[in-house]
């Protein structure tokens, strides 16, 4: 019943555990204090009337009560303190634990899980794990303890009730059992309808311009009440399991007690126990099943919370990329006969050699799905080839420090993030001492100065996902927060994609410009973006089939030059039908 993989997610904080369960037990002793307080007062009650004598031989039982019920009170603050600590400090660890994955993920997606499963996992799932670490657990170790403190207890008074009332126990956990299976594969159920709604819901709000536009809004809708309903099911179901468990747990617990109280009459009608001993057993009966009934109530709410704990638990597995500790003493990059696959079976990438010097621009170009992204992604450290070497500077790039490695690094891509700041924050992301004239000399090499000033200067607030600014605006505005950053490789992922003519010619001019002390990386399908590149290497179907200069390679009469001639002619094509010109 007790997950050791979540156990082991607490680290130093199972200590809490230890100290409310401790507590917990210090409160069934003051219980069992006040309970004797109560029968032995009746007892000298009893004695009084029989006998005689003053109010004063009911003192001992007066502290008593008073001292357990003291001790009632203090302990039960405690318990309460230590969950509420337990829970918010498991919630901090886990959360950073969660954070911390990510983070050393890096660039690299988490396999099998969307953006709003992740979401719902690293916030909310993290919140189900608190009520199982703060409740379910303590009540599970007081449970098993509870009713041997009370065995050792009774069975000096009556052997028999004390035999019967622990007997009577393991039904308790014994129904548990009976339903925890069909409870996992409910839980299980209800995670993963919880996430597919989420992932529904936000495709819908990103997607909804589209959906307008092609009047597929309604079916859309449509699909989203489906997820709902489905969701709304499995609920109905893990309530329906939840009252039936609760009303077995309750009828055994009862049970047993009623059982325990029935024997300890039997007792005084045989003049075995006296009326006061019996009474003792009658109050006591019901604490042996309490602990575990409680313990049962939280049992629900452990398994919603582990079925997150196997999400999370999921994203801590993943492996992380391998990084070494070496520095960075030379920025020249090179791939030597690297080979991938993203499934094991189709080679995205076969053989493919490139070097790519410390100084001028390079390219890399071809139709889509020919690699040339998967080439960049194992630039940045995001794959990892299966067979080969990628180098920087002769050293492997598994062996670099991550932090070196990215200091030397800058990649602006045609979906690079732009944070919800101003603008002046976003620059000073990449360079924390960057200053306004920087910035502004910046914002002029990607033709965006203009724009700036005259809508609220660098203090502009760009909202969430740059919606307060065109797709072209915020492609350059992250080729201007990478220019500033001064890096000693820069790598261009398709960055002038959305960008008008006027202002892509600009940019390129500037980033030719750049080539010349660093080294630059041009990744393009549109080719006469590169044709000033020192060397271009032109791939068809993750092989790279040629290589050389574009006044080369169109001598060649290649691949390239059949690519280049074709873009050109539909270009022009554009130019004479008065088209405004697109990138292909």
């Amino acid at each position: 019943m007790i997950d050791k993989n979540l156990l082991r997610l607490l680290g130093k904080n199972k200590k809490y555990i230890f100290y409310t369960v401790a507590l917990m037990v210090l409160g069934l002793f003051a219980n069992l204090t006040i309970t004797a307080s109560l029968c032995y007062a009746i007892h000298l009650a009893l004695h009084y009337a029989e006998q005689g004598g003053g109010p004063v031989i009911f003192l001992p039982p007066a502290i008593g009560a008073a001292a357990g019920i003291l001790l009632r009170y203090i302990s039960t603050r405690l318990v309460g303190n230590l969950r509420d600590l337990l829970g918010r400090r498991a919630k901090k660890d886990l959360r950073q634990q969660v954070y911390d994955k990510i983070v050393r993920l890096g660039v690299r997606s988490t396999d099998g899980m969307s953006m709003a499963g992740l979401t719902q996992v690293s916030m909310e799932g993290v919140e189900q794990l608190d009520l199982y670490y703060s409740s379910y657990i303590p009540q599970f170790f007081y449970a098993m303890l509870a009713p041997f403190i009370l065995f050792g207890i009774t069975v000096g008074i009556d052997w028999r009730v004390a035999v019967v009332l622990l007997c009577c126990v393991p039904l308790i956990p014994a129904s548990i059992i009976a339903v925890s299976k069909y409870a996992k594969r409910i839980f299980a159920k209800y995670w993963g309808k919880y996430t597919s709604m989420g992932d529904s819901f936000l495709d819908s709000v990103q997607g909804l311009k589209e959906l307008k536009i092609f009047e597929a809004d309604e079916a859309q809708h449509g699909k989203m009440n489906e997820s709902a309903e489905n969701f709304r099911k499995i609920t109905m179901k893990v309530l329906v399991m939840q009252l039936a468990s609760t009303t077995i747990m309750d009828l055994v617990a009862y049970g047993g007690a009623g059982a325990g109280i029935a024997f300890a009459v039997m007792g005084v009608a045989d003049g075995r126990l006296s009326p006061v001993s019996a009474l003792f057993l009658i109050l006591v009966a019901v604490d042996f099943f309490l602990p575990l009934r409680a313990f049962g109530s939280a049992f629900h709410v452990a398994m919603n919370g582990a079925s997150a704990g196997k999400k999370i638990l999921s994203l801590l597995s993943q492996p992380d990329p391998e990084w070494g500790t070496e520095t960075v003493e030379d920025t020249e990059l090179a791939l030597t006969d690297v080979c991938f696959s993203y499934d094991g079976r189709r080679q995205v990438l076969k053989n493919v050699s490139m070097t790519l010097p410390r100084r001028g621009m390079t390219a890399i170009v071809g139709e889509s799905g020919c690699g040339k992204s998967t080439v960049v992604n194992m630039l940045f450290g995001a794959f990892r080839q299966q067979s080969g070497s990628v180098t920087v500077g002769g050293k492997p790039l598994s062996s670099l420090s991550r932090e070196a490695y990215y200091d030397k690094l800058a990649v602006v891509s045609y979906n690079t993030y732009v944070f919800n700041a101003t603008v002046r924050e976003n620059f000073l992301l990449a360079a924390g001492t960057v200053s306004d004239e920087q910035i502004y000399d910046a914002l002029e090499q990607v033709n965006l100065a203009e724009f700036i000033r005259s809508s609220g200067g660098l203090d502009k607030v760009i909202t969430e996902d740059a919606a307060n600014i065109s797709g072209g605006q915020k492609q350059r505005l992250a080729l201007a927060v990478a220019l500033v950053s001064d890096k000693a490789i820069y790598v261009f992922d398709e960055a002038t994609s959305n960008i008008d003519i006027e202002s892509e010619a600009i940019i390129m001019r500037n980033v030719k410009a750049l080539s010349e002390k660093k080294a630059v990386i041009v990744i393009s399908h549109r080719l006469a973006n590169v044709t000033p590149a020192d060397l271009i290497y032109y791939m068809e179907a993750g092989e790279v089939k040629e290589t050389g200069t574009h006044a080369a390679l169109m001598a060649a009469d290649g691949g390239y030059a059949a690519l280049y001639t074709a873009q050109k002619a539909l270009e022009e094509g554009y130019r004479s039908a008065g088209t405004v010109e697109v990138n292909v």
